[in-house]
């Protein structure tokens, strides 16, 4: 593994774009939905916040009475008296900051359990387009610090916001009815400190998106660098990712100290301000109690009243920042949120074009159902005899095709089968003026057909198959099973007719059986049977020799499996649910010769009672299938028998043999005729 991200991946759209006009009220009204559910204990606990708080600001008028009572008059049950009832006041106050807390901490909880499940949900709805852009450190970080931040915000600032403001406001009126020109001397500096949040906020808002865009990175970097462990062990890589890892987290670490001075400025400022009003009302106030215009008593309050607003006011700063990160979360998360998943317009478009696709897919469907035997008989009925198939590719016109100018053979409306109908795909993020990937690809599997795609590194082989389960839409033209366009077909219904084998195999932290069984959609009625047809038909029998035989955890990503098992059990997970169309990306990469032979010939079993689209870039696996297209530059370029395009096509036969004459093929077989004569 090389040089690893150094910059946010472009699964953070533009964060900074739109920053000095974002809003972090409006950010956070987005969480609503969320919240509305656990409103009435949120609104409770917030009223006893406020009711325990301003408990608070009784203390002073406590202190108020004492000395301009009890203390001045020497009256010992008086100050006695004072005394509990400021001992009561204060374990009350305590009481109701506690009852708020229990109150808030499991609804909380709750919605931050809701929100990952949704993104979570989210994630698993959203296209492949969606999975090639994004980091998964990006999206990691998401589902755990943004969500904890906005647990915290919610359980905390949120709450306290209201309380404090509440708090304040009322303990402003108290001073200004005790002396209206000690109040004004107090509210001094409340213009400059509204001044210093503003610039605060704003500033505050950019650095805390960017520390927690970086947070997405190193997720992302210390991911790829242990599942790919062996790479950074194989080529003596840890360094360099030792080095690449300092030094992202020594950019974290400098934007989280411009985080902390930041607080540490508008802290200081919010601290300083108050404290200097305060000293500035106790002068005057001495003044006006040497002169007798104010009691004693009064200032005592008033004072105290200062004192304990210090508190509220200086963690302006605390919660604005608390706030601000939070507001980026929402943000953050919401970018993922609001990303388009697998949609159903085209779905509904395609069925109001075609009115009666939905009743044609539900008569296929019902005659799909078949039971096995049957389906074998269909299968044999549909299938074409290799003396026809070779009058076919000899030029015979096929009665469920329409040969084109490019040489395939051009699906009819309705025909049975795997269809590809003038075809063509391009990426969403790709230059609108570079050529597609896919250009009007004609191709038509007849079903129990199996037919083999061979074309060179590059030539979009990938992409199609990827195409049939809808992994990607196609940008043009039309994809069929059975005549029924597969856009209106439900996808999940599609996903259960058509099973994929990738050339890359995947598997989870799930034992043997289960990450086999995934292709039967985790039903286990017949586990124990089609678990073991399907290991057999892979050769994947080393699985019962596991320590825990096909329950045996394969860990993390399969790594404890050599590649060969991975794509042997990636292979039985294909076809353990007896799908009816099958679509087989290299799915024998990996394998030996003697276990290569021995899997095709177990497939060719398979092969006899589905519908199959296997990509092959090996004779061996060519061979499997009944027929051959050939993909060259995202267009069908020949069809035909494997014997066929040796004979007539120059690019196949270097492909297959990786022989590069100089000359079309048909010239090297007439070359070699004559020789021979």
């Amino acid at each position: 593994m090389s040089t690893p991200l150094a910059t946010a991946p472009a699964a953070a759209p533009a964060p900074a774009e739109g920053q000095e006009n974002r809003s972090a009220v409006r950010a956070l009204l987005r969480l609503w939905p969320y919240v509305r559910p656990v409103r009435s204990r949120l609104i409770v606990a917030a009223c006893i916040a406020i009711v325990a708080s301003c408990m608070g600001l009784v203390i002073p008028l406590v202190l108020k009475w004492m000395v301009d009572g009890p203390v001045a008059d020497r009256d010992t049950a008086g100050v006695w008296l004072g005394a509990l009832v400021l001992l009561l006041l204060g374990v009350a106050e305590a009481l109701l900051f506690g009852l708020r807390r229990w109150l808030v901490a499991r609804p909380l909880s709750r919605v931050e359990a809701e929100m990952r499940a949704d993104l979570y949900r989210h994630l698993q709805r959203l296209p492949i387009a969606f999975h090639d852009r994004w980091a998964s450190g990006q999206l990691l970080s998401r589902a755990t610090t943004d969500l904890m931040l906005l647990r915290m915000f919610l359980a905390f600032p949120l709450t306290f916001l209201l309380v404090n403001g509440v708090t304040i406001l009322v303990g402003v009126i108290i001073m200004l009815i005790q002396d209206w020109t000690l109040g004004l001397v107090i509210l001094g500096p409340v213009l400059p400190l509204i001044v210093c949040c503003a610039l605060f906020e704003k500033r505050y808002a950019r650095v805390a998106r960017l520390a927690q865009d970086q947070v997405g990175d190193l997720t992302t970097l210390v991911e790829e660098s242990v599942l790919g462990i062996r790479i950074v062990k194989g080529f003596g890589r840890h360094r360099s990712q030792a080095r690449a890892f300092r030094e992202m987290a020594r950019t974290l670490r400098g934007t989280e100290l411009r985080k902390a001075r930041l607080l540490a400025m508008i802290w200081g400022v919010i601290t300083a301000l108050p404290e200097i009003a305060i000293g500035a009302a106790l002068v005057v106030g001495v003044v006006q109690v040497s002169d007798g215009a104010l009691s004693a008593g009064t200032l005592v309050a008033f004072l105290s009243t200062a004192l304990a607003l210090r508190w509220p006011v200086e963690s302006i700063g605390f919660l604005l920042a608390m706030s601000q990160e939070a507001a980026t979360a929402t943000e953050r998360y919401f970018e993922v949120m609001d990303a388009a998943p697998e949609s159903s317009e085209r779905h509904r478009e395609v069925s109001d074009a075609a009115p009666e696709s939905p009743e044609r897919h539900r008569e296929v469907s019902d005659a799909a159902r078949k039971p096995p035997e049957r389906h074998r008989e269909a299968s044999d009925a549909a299938r074409k005899p290799p003396e026809r198939d070779r009058e076919v590719s000899d030029g015979a016109p096929d009665s469920s095709s329409v040969p084109d100018d490019r040489g395939a053979g051009r699906p009819a409306t309705g025909v049975r089968g795997l269809a590809f109908q003038d075809v063509t795909f391009r990426y969403p993020d790709a230059p609108p003026d570079a050529p597609p990937v896919l250009d009007r690809v004609d191709l038509h599997i007849r079903p129990g057909e199996s037919l083999a795609l061979v074309g060179a590194t590059g030539s979009g082989k990938t992409t199609l198959t990827a195409l049939v389960p809808r992994l990607h839409e196609v940008t043009g033209g039309r994809i069929t099973l059975d005549g029924v366009d597969i856009t209106a077909m439900p996808r999940e219904e599609l996903r259960a007719a058509v099973a994929v084998a990738f050339e890359e195999p995947t598997l989870f932290s799930a034992t043997v059986g289960e990450n086999v069984l995934m292709g039967a959609g985790g039903d286990t009625g017949t586990a124990p049977a089609d678990l073991n047809r399907a290991l057999g038909v892979a050769q994947a029998e080393f699985a019962h020799a596991l320590p825990q035989g096909t329950d045996t955890e394969v860990g993390e990503q399969g790594l404890s499996l050599s590649g060969g098992q991975r794509q042997r059990l990636a292979l039985a997970r294909a076809v353990v649910g007896r799908p009816r169309f099958l679509v087989l990306d290299d799915p024998l990469s990996a394998l030996d010769v003697h276990t290569e032979a021995a899997v095709e010939a177990a497939l060719r079993q398979v092969l006899a009672d589905t519908t199959a689209l296997i990509v092959a870039h090996r004779p061996s696996t060519v061979l499997l299938a009944d027929r051959v297209a050939l993909l060259s530059g995202g267009r069908i370029t020949a069809v035909g028998t494997h014997q066929e395009l040796l004979r007539t096509n120059a690019e196949y036969a270097h492909l297959m043999s990786g022989v590069d004459t100089g000359e079309p093929a048909a010239d090297r077989t007439e070359s070699r005729k004559d020789g021979e004569r």
